[in-house]
């Protein structure tokens, strides 16, 4: 019996398929591309949200912005691993439409833009008070008392969300400071030609 084989990779197909195909439609990068296909990058204070006139074209910083929340998700920190991931990985393809920015230009549309990052974070907490996901109500099912389980530390008030709030702030302020901190400190690769790796081979 003969084992399954694959495509031939020199294969050509009278009907491409499409990328859309690759992604299933619980994807969570359909809900990272929904999210900031629905943002005002104006109104957040992105560079370059508006494309320029002259010179050569930039990248949509909301390509960029799908890229970044990609990263975070998957927890790659890196502008070199994300770069990599543009070039190999079928969810990039799918929500970069095949565009694969360099390091350089991942790392500086974060350096460039930390204050609008942030502000990402917040609109985010926005959207979810306007499709009512947080109800500010009291619910009461029925008379029944019991014995409650919590402690302090679970037990929130204005002060005490005002103070998670900035300790969350701080965690972005951190996070994006140790992803400048890995460009840096990340050796330059040498990439080898055909040639090059015949030879070792």
């Amino acid at each position: 019996m003969a084992h399954i084989e694959g495509q031939d990779r020199n294969q050509i197909m009278l009907l491409p398929e499409s990328i859309e195909e690759f992604v299933t439609e619980d994807n969570p990068v359909r809900a990272i591309d929904a999210f900031v296909d629905s943002l005002d990058l104006n109104q957040l204070g992105f560079k370059q949200a508006e494309p320029i006139i002259m010179g050569r074209p930039a990248y949509n910083p909301r390509d960029l912005l799908k890229l970044y929340i990609y990263g975070y998700f998957n927890k790659i920190r890196s502008s070199r691993k994300l770069m990599k991931e543009c070039q190999r990985n079928i969810e990039l393809f799918y929500l970069l439409r095949r565009l694969t920015p360099d390091f350089r230009t991942i790392a500086d549309f974060r350096k460039n833009n930390a204050k609008a990052l942030k502000a990402v974070f917040r609109e985010f907490v926005g959207i979810c008070l306007a499709m009512n996901l947080y109800q500010k109500e009291l619910l009461a099912i029925d008379g029944s008392k019991f014995r409650a389980v919590n402690s302090k530390s679970n037990s929130y008030n204005k002060e005490t969300l005002i103070k998670k709030l900035v300790r969350i702030e701080e965690h972005i302020s951190r996070f994006l400071e140790e992803m400048d901190q890995l460009d840096e400190t990340e050796p330059q690769e040498h990439k080898l030609s055909k040639a090059e790796l015949k030879e070792r081979i």
